[in-house]
């Protein structure tokens, strides 16, 4: 089999391929055997000669048109693998003559490629990281969760004010229908409170207990109440006040130590621990990001589509093995559809541009794909040279050597970072 690239008066990449006769004849006699396998009557299997075949499988052009379209479906992705082409969807191809027995043949494809772009520079990049140590912002963090965590709660005798709990009936409705986050018999309310809309709490300040109220409002705290007037009954049951445990040798006790100092320790060793497992992923993403603000050329739409396809592919399996339903995800992120179709967009343009950036500088350094990388990408499997065998086969090569090429280039990547550690203090740089 002989192929070759060229490239159209359209910009399309062609790829030809070119097959002899021997090569022709093989694929012509799998063929046969496979529909001699069907039963025809007045022949033991296997054993009708090809003029019956050919007439129990809807004459010669029929069988033949058959061959040519399976030997096309089994060469066409070898002969892209081939060449390393990675095309963006599937590809044209131009209409073929059917196969001859004795008779060389060629067939073409075409389509868009992944396309090449330049960078402004291919030096190593500078990013800022956090501290790999635990610092005392990160342990003041951690301590004021747990205050939160451990928050006693006082009933008062007194007009409810922001920072206050009120514990209250609310029942709510919008255009005449329930609103059912904003309805509930009795429910414990912050004042100013992340978890409810500001404009409804904030209606409680000056409330007592036994205090009755209804009043209107608008919020876009709610992608489903943008734009609507929300109608709301509130009678306060009581006021508590939040009462912060102090910061001390009690508090410690009473989240399992023995003093303040012990839980202070295990909070600074449990933020390394944690630092050393996110930190290198977090220098992956930010160096893979910087290279990509460097990229000169705009990306073309064929390849965005591209990519939007592929995300678009694995969300929706991903949602299928959870058995869970796109309306169920929205609801479960407070998005609606419009929102997730603006999140897919920066994706899917952030995801072309690294990708493409890697492509570039893996191409810029001059590196090369062994045979060492191809393995160790096997590695993994249980049974390395059958999966490989496989991949090899299906044509599908070319995909593992471009996530050779893209985490070769990350690498590099990363070594060779101009970091600037961001700890709270005086910025100092480490190579």
């Amino acid at each position: 089999m002989e192929v070759t690239t060229s490239t159209r008066e359209d910009g399309k990449t062609q790829v030809t391929v070119h097959m002899t006769a021997d090569e022709v004849k093989k694929h012509i006699d799998k063929a046969f055997k496979d529909f001699s396998k069907t039963r025809i009557p007045g022949f033991r299997a296997g054993k009708a000669p090809r003029k019956v075949i050919e007439q129990n499988f809807g004459g010669h052009d029929a069988v033949y048109a058959q061959i040519t379209s399976d030997l096309i479906n089994d060469v066409a992705p070898l002969a892209i693998d081939e060449q390393d082409i990675i095309f963006i969807g599937e590809p044209d191809f131009d209409e073929n003559d059917l196969v001859a027995d004795g008779e060389d043949y060629e067939f073409t494809m075409f389509g868009d490629v992944k396309p090449s772009v330049e960078l402004d520079s291919y030096d190593p990049v500078e990013i800022k990281m956090p501290s790999e140590e635990a610092t005392q912002e990160d342990v003041d963090i951690q301590l004021h969760a747990l205050q939160d965590y451990y928050n006693d709660f006082e009933t008062v005798d007194r007009a409810a004010k922001a920072g206050d709990f009120v514990m209250v009936k609310l029942v709510s409705t919008a255009d005449g229908a329930p609103v059912d986050g904003l309805t509930n018999e009795s429910r414990l309310v912050e004042i100013g409170g992340p978890m409810m809309p500001a404009e409804l709490t904030e209606q409680l300040v000056g409330m007592k207990a036994g205090d009755e109220k209804e009043f209107d409002f608008m919020t876009d705290f709610d992608a489903d109440l943008a734009g609507k007037t929300v109608h709301t009954s509130a009678t306060v049951k009581e006021v508590r006040e939040k009462e912060t445990p102090a910061l001390d040798d009690e508090f410690a006790k009473k989240v399992g130590f023995d003093t303040f100092d012990e839980l202070v320790e295990q909070l600074r060793t449990e933020i390394a621990n944690t630092k050393a497992e996110q930190l290198p992923r977090l220098k992956e993403s930010r160096c893979v990001t910087e290279l990509s603000h460097r990229i000169k050329d705009e990306i073309p739409e064929a390849y965005l589509d591209f990519t939007r396809e592929n995300i678009l592919r694995d969300f929706f399996n991903s949602l299928q093995e959870q058995g869970a339903t796109f309306d169920q995800f929205l609801s479960s992120r407070g998005i609606t559809s419009e929102q997730f179709r603006e999140d897919l967009e920066a994706q899917s343009r952030e995801e072309a541009e690294e990708c493409l950036a890697l492509d570039a500088l893996f191409e810029h350094l001059g590196m090369e794909i062994t045979e060492e990388d191809i393995e160790k990408e096997f590695s993994v499997a249980s049974n390395p040279a059958a999966t490989r065998k496989a991949w090899e086969d299906a044509g599908r090569m070319s995909i593992i050597r471009e996530a050779i090429r893209r985490q070769r280039a990350t690498k590099w990547l990363v070594d060779n970072a101009i970091v600037t550690i961001d700890d709270g203090t005086d910025d100092k740089a480490q190579d």
